[in-house]
């Protein structure tokens, strides 16, 4: 019988695309999922890509009741946890509630696991947590001083975990630090599916370049980068989700846990984006300068050596690569799940 993992926000994004990781690795990924930020048709297709037939629990991670009943139905190998609010600019204007989707409800699933002996988890963490960089790249032991409630978010969460690991000698988690996860599954069948205006840099060029919108605004033109746009180090979410893997593959190998970088250990520029995803479209992307938004650095990218060295996983795609798999999906999908 294949390992089964609950997998959390499964239906979102990187959620998704963990999924097809997962099963393709030899685990039985099971679902629960709210739907506020994703669509049941992402259920079909993950079905298809995987040739399993993964089951839903439409469910809110704050509820003990539909935790039990996922948790009960079958043994648990570990949980996969992605389920949260993620919009930086949003969680500024929302904390409250940011912190009691995501916080309360990790909490919420820690009790739930701890009641039915699941002893694993893989967190989907953010680099939101280490703050303005006071060196480049991040290490792992770089200051953890996030300055968005989002980033606030994640940091009580890893704290959480540390503490949940201290009091149960048993319990062992991953916490992994995303960069910017960009790009979809390369059958354009699954891929990143914004509701409203895009708040993310390739989902708007995307829509540009498919003719959806205008023009790309790109926010500062003077940072005292190589272009003098910001530069990020991106991700592709394929990437991304074998690394969750990996991760998994090391709890179960090591026994103990560990928070970690998931990046190329390279940065972009928006520029350098652009140019790459005309090259994939042959597409023009047109732009306008605005200035710079407050609170956005002006370059931030991984060390991502820890990741290499603890769960032997490094990126193996480059920007042309998350570039033409982000338009296959456009393309595909111009309006997206449906």
């Amino acid at each position: 019988m294949a390992a089964t993992v609950l997998v959390t926000g499964g239906l979102g994004y990187v959620g998704s695309h963990c999924c097809v990781a997962l099963a393709h690795a030899g685990y039985e990924p099971v679902v629960l999922d709210n739907l506020s930020n994703a669509r049941e048709s992402v259920l079909e297709r993950l079905r298809e890509l995987t040739g399993a037939a993964i089951e839903l629990h439409r469910a809110d991670v704050r509820d003990a009741g539909a935790l039990d009943r996922a948790l009960a139905n079958r043994p648990i190998e570990a949980v996969a946890h992605f389920a949260g609010l993620k919009s930086v600019r949003e969680s500024v204007e929302r904390p409250l509630d940011y912190f009691d989707n995501n916080v309360n409800g990790t909490a919420r699933l820690l009790e739930a696991m701890a009641r039915h002996g699941v002893r694993r988890m893989l967190f989907s963490s953010s680099a939101t947590v280490y703050g303005v960089p006071q060196r480049l790249p991040y290490t792992e032991d770089h200051p953890l001083e996030p300055v968005n409630p989002y980033g606030c978010g994640k940091l009580a969460i890893e704290r959480m975990l540390e503490r949940a690991a201290a009091a149960n000698p048993d319990f062992h988690y991953a916490a992994l630090r995303y960069f910017n996860p960009v790009g979809a599954h390369p059958s354009g069948r699954i891929g990143e599916d914004p509701r409203g205006v895009p708040e993310n840099l390739l989902p708007y060029v995307a829509q540009v370049a498919s003719g959806q919108r205008p023009t790309l605004r790109v926010f500062g033109k003077d940072y005292d980068t190589p272009d003098g746009t910001g530069v990020r180090d991106y991700l592709h979410v394929m990437d991304l989700a074998e690394a969750h893997v990996a991760a998994l593959r090391f709890l179960e190998r090591e026994h103990r846990s560990i928070a970690v970088n998931l990046g190329t250990g390279r940065g972009h520029s928006v520029l350098e984006v652009v140019k790459a995803f005309e090259a994939a479209s042959g597409r023009p992307v047109p732009i306008e300068f605005a200035p710079r938004r407050a609170g956005d650095l002006p370059e931030y990218w991984a060390d991502a050596t820890l990741a290499a060295q603890e769960l032997g996983w490094r990126a193996a795609r480059g920007l042309e690569e998350m570039c033409r798999d982000a338009w296959r999906w456009q393309s595909q999908n111009p309006d997206g799940y449906v």
